[in-house]
């Protein structure tokens, strides 16, 4: 079991500790309801440094970027970071990842905690090109502050201006005294903010600072579980349920983030734009429940007599939606907006309906 720089604070704030992606994580602190809403209307604080960083450098490192990844990265520029997903050779997903511009030769990928083993062999694999490849994964520590308040309150601890900063866009900056921190606005939760990335060694200084900034707008300490329900309402996928090595981007309509460009191959291009050409034979749907039910991983899809056609991959009672929401692969035939389908729940059938993505419309 690994451990972050910040086990103690959390089990300080009173954290429920569980075994997440090989690491000690916080699930929640207070209650589910009770963090999500504080991220929605104030801000709240993630541990997030189980996710995974490798550096590529070198005058081979876009060349190996384009390979690997769906997305365009000679889009970026210093500054930039791009959604992206590393296909495999089968039509699948290795992972999904966030590609951070520096410079030039200088990129950050960022990947799924439990996946950063199988994500370096895969990089390893693929960089016939000669890229510099390093995996600082166990060297960085990383904080998320989310919600409306959040860069207001982190603006108190950096002279460079953080709270016009555009979304998906990072700066290099000194923070709460600490040179050469990485300051991001991606995002997880729909709800505005930013991460932070720093030396493990720096972590707890910077932890005590964001807390005592945020003090005066009520921050608090935001476990996994909230986190789940706040990246669900806003229909963003999560690695190992709704795409995994099986789902392809465009079944899972990452399609936006599959550029079929002259100026770019990556793994598997023409199987995939033959996908794209032909239309999948099933889609990644969001909906919501019309029958009295909550959806869970796992649950099967049916039609209305019962015979399954998919499953939930993501399910939950939405704490701002108010209501009960789901993803999930179903034939591309009943994909649309409005479709009805079906979810088993203890042996019931319950009607569903399919929705337009997000759930959660600020």
């Amino acid at each position: 079991m690994k451990y972050t720089a910040f086990t103690r604070y959390h089990e300080a704030m009173g954290g429920k500790m569980v075994p997440f992606a090989g690491y000690n994580m916080p699930v929640q602190f207070e209650g589910i309801n009770i963090e999500h809403e504080a991220v929605r209307k104030t801000l709240g604080v993630f541990d997030v440094s189980h996710m995974g960083e490798f550096w590529v450098k070198g005058p081979k490192a876009l060349d190996f970027i384009q390979w690997v990844t769906s997305n365009d990265a000679s889009k970026l520029v210093p500054g930039k970071v791009q959604y992206s997903c590393f296909p495999n050779e089968t039509g699948g997903i290795v992972d999904d990842l966030l590609v951070y511009k520096v410079d030039d030769i200088t990129y950050l990928l960022v990947v799924n905690a439990a996946n950063i083993d199988k994500d370096w062999a895969w990089c390893v694999k693929q960089n016939k090109m000669g890229a510099v490849l390093y995996n600082a994964s166990d060297e960085i520590s990383q904080l998320a502050i989310q919600g409306p308040l959040a860069l207001k309150a982190m603006q108190k601890l950096t002279d460079t201006p953080v709270t016009g900063m555009e979304y998906y866009t990072f700066k290099k900056l000194t923070f709460a005294g600490v040179h050469n921190v990485i300051f991001a606005t991606t995002g997880y939760t729909g709800s505005g903010g930013c991460e932070i990335y720093m030396a493990n060694a720096d972590a707890p200084k910077i932890m005590e600072d964001v807390f005592k900034a945020g003090a005066e707008f009520g921050i608090k300490p935001i476990g996994l579980a909230a986190r789940d329900t706040l990246r669900l309402e806003m229909g963003y996928c999560l690695y190992g349920n709704d795409i995994n090595d099986t789902t392809s981007p465009i079944e899972a309509g990452l399609g936006w983030i599959t550029k079929f460009t002259e100026n770019k191959e990556f793994i598997n291009k023409s199987a995939l734009l033959k996908q794209k050409q032909e239309g999948p034979t099933r889609k990644l749907v969001g909906f919501e429940m019309v029958d009295k039910g909550i959806p869970r991983h796992d649950y099967e899809i049916a039609d209305e007599q019962g015979n399954k056609i998919g499953e939930v991959t993501s399910g939950t009672m939405g704490p701002s939606v108010k209501k009960a929401i789901g993803m999930g692969y179903v034939p591309t035939a009943l994909s649309r907006e409005g479709d009805e389908i079906h979810i088993k729940i203890r042996d019931k059938i319950l009607k569903a309906r399919v929705v337009k993505l997000p759930f959660y419309k600020a």
